[in-house]
């Protein structure tokens, strides 16, 4: 297969005929030899869309969850009653107790612990070859530009919250046609030229696809913020990649980079590659 299908099955913005949209993400991709999903979303409702786009979802062999937060994982019990034979990696701290502290208060945004009792559930540890197509890697260092939106978001450890390192966040490599690859990311908290310095030193080359939420959405933005954003999408637009970008990435960060980006900037709301 010279190519993959990637098609966005939920988003915060999903547009299409019979579709509906929600806070999360779930990516359905078909390549040579596997059916997979990435993340799930927050609830059932990503598997109404999958129906709507004509998916079966008892077809799927693979499932990756990006990270240890609800809005990726929240219809993952329902989709492993549909399908209990397909694999689900995540990491080995994706359960952990994760949380939002914001001026109103402190609300749990980690996973269902239920998930990790699935019989079919891979716990990863590290970067792993799962076969010639797709591959995992973690271990990326939050140099530069890191999402701020990151700081209001931990790990409770006892009783005392710790700032979140993302540890339990991974990103699919998907190898296809004459040696290219798609990189699938959720929402990028460890920043997405971060993950891209990391994807360059294992795997060689540029992805020619990136799919991921970039976590650029703020409350208020700083000029700061604003430049940072700028400085981002210069540096992306001089790679040999085309890029999917919504969920967590937001309408004013979107618009930023879109000016800067051109072509090479996609809404991932419309996503079929």
């Amino acid at each position: 297969m010279d190519k993959i299908k990637i098609v966005t099955l939920i988003e915060d913005n999903l547009c299409g005929k019979g579709l509906v949209s929600e806070h999360g993400l779930s990516v359905y991709v078909e390549t040579a030899n596997h059916k997979l999903l990435v993340d799930t979303g927050q609830s059932d409702k990503t598997w109404e869309n999958a129906k709507q786009e004509g998916i079966d979802l008892r077809s799927v062999d693979t499932v990756i969850l990006s990270h240890g937060h609800y809005d990726h994982s929240g219809g993952l019990m329902t989709f492993a009653s549909l399908n209990p034979n397909a694999l689900i990696y995540l990491r080995n701290n994706a359960g952990g107790e994760y949380y939002s502290l914001k001026e109103e208060g402190e609300k749990y945004i980690g996973i269902d612990k239920d998930i990790l009792k699935l019989p079919n559930i891979q716990l990863v540890s590290g970067n792993m070859k799962i076969d010639e197509e797709l591959s995992l890697f973690t271990g990326v260092k939050p140099n530069r530009l890191s999402p701020k939106g990151n700081r209001l978001l931990h790990e409770k450890i006892g009783e005392e919250y710790l700032q979140d390192t993302f540890s339990h966040e991974q990103y699919l490599a998907i190898k296809y046609g004459k040696n290219q690859y798609a990189l699938i990311s959720g929402c990028a908290h460890n920043g997405i030229l971060n993950i891209l310095d990391t994807f360059k030193k294992l795997y060689g080359t540029e992805p020619a696809i990136v799919v991921s939420g970039f976590h650029m959405i703020l409350r208020n933005y700083t000029e700061q913020d604003l430049k940072e954003i700028r400085s981002v999408a210069e540096e992306l637009v001089t790679m040999n990649t085309v890029f999917y970008t919504g969920h967590c990435t937001g309408n004013v960060a979107f618009d930023i980079l879109k000016e800067v980006m051109g072509v090479k900037l996609k809404k991932l709301n419309a996503l079929v590659e």
